[in-house]
């Protein structure tokens, strides 16, 4: 079962967190030969999304990715509720949920 782990992204400010990915001991998990895949959607209907850029640690075996949106990807989100996930995928293409929850975007007031 995936962590829940709700956030908060400010509309037209660059976006990036951390997540740690343990196992089932509770140990981070070795990350080598993993894939991920991370959106957000205004429902878990939606047809579109908008997909965030996950990278890996350098140290894969820490268990941390961290995902990004830009300050253009942002600013395309109205302001609101939405959900978002966090998928891997291992060497055999196992795929695990491994995060998931609401994204609430901020509305901005400063414009350029």
């Amino acid at each position: 079962m995936a962590t829940v782990s709700n956030i908060f992204i400010d509309q037209g400010a660059t976006f990036t967190t951390t997540v740690t990915i343990n196992d089932s001991t509770g140990s981070a998990l070795d990350l080598t030969n993993y894939t991920a895949l991370a959106q957000i959607r205004k429902t878990y209907a939606s047809t579109t999304s908008t997909s965030f850029t996950s990278t890996f640690a350098s140290d894969r075996t820490t268990g941390q990715i961290t995902i990004s949106l830009t300050d253009t990807q942002t600013a395309s989100l109205d302001s609101g509720r939405y959900v978002y996930d966090v998928l891997i995928t291992d060497s055999s293409a196992t795929k695990t949920r491994v995060v998931e929850g609401i994204a609430t975007v901020n509305p901005s007031v400063s414009r350029s």
